[in-house]
């Protein structure tokens, strides 16, 4: 008898497979040319203040002013978002429909996401209306790894962090939630994912 009753999900990398590389890899044949548009121009960085709120106008503007020459390629960012997502974690989301269905967990997802794209994740994916609740950046004007969003994950759905597992693929953004009493999954594959869930009696 496992000891968790809530589980909480990270979406890209975990449930959606997105990937900027779907869009570029069309646009630069080289992909040395690739990482240094993304290490310099349209940066992870500059993607994550989206993901916090700023909107996808004024992050686009901001990066055509100081980049003109690259004007077309930063555009093609958020033009071409839609292209971006890879589809659904087929494995991990069976993992969630079993959860689901067949156990009482509590279920909710926290995700770095843009307010102004989730709408097209939501549309595309029957799975992210399984939730219990969610927690999206955009919306929040904050993201992970910044505390406030795993306060307000614990606050707004009445979470305790001693009953409660969080997984992410990025160890960045585990390291809070596990400061909170949070026990962490680090997410490295769906089979991974799903063995340790076992190994704490979850599944």
């Amino acid at each position: 008898m496992s000891s968790f009753n809530t589980i909480v999900f990270d979406l890209g990398g975990v449930l959606i497979d997105w990937n900027p590389d779907y869009v570029y890899r069309t646009i630069f044949n080289k992909e040395e040319d690739r990482k240094w548009f993304y290490q310099n121009i349209c940066t992870s960085d500059w993607n994550e203040e989206q993901d916090a709120g700023r909107t996808l106008h004024d992050g686009t503007e901001l990066l055509v002013k100081q980049f003109p020459e690259h004007e077309t390629n930063i555009r093609a960012y958020y033009g071409r978002w839609e292209e971006m997502l890879g589809g659904p974690i087929h494995e991990t989301v069976e993992t969630l429909k079993e959860l689901k269905e067949n156990r009482n967990y509590k279920l909710y997802a926290l995700t770095n996401w843009s307010a102004e794209t989730f709408g097209i994740a939501l549309q595309r994916y029957e799975f992210l209306h399984w939730f219990d609740g969610r927690i999206v950046s955009g919306e929040e004007k904050t993201r992970k790894p910044f505390i406030e969003i795993y306060e307000r994950l614990i606050s707004r759905f009445n979470i305790d962090p001693a009953t409660a597992i969080y997984t992410d693929d990025n160890t960045r953004n585990l390291k809070p939630a596990a400061d909170l009493g949070i026990h962490t999954i680090h997410f490295q594959s769906p089979l991974q994912f799903r063995t340790e869930l076992e190994q704490l009696g979850v599944l």
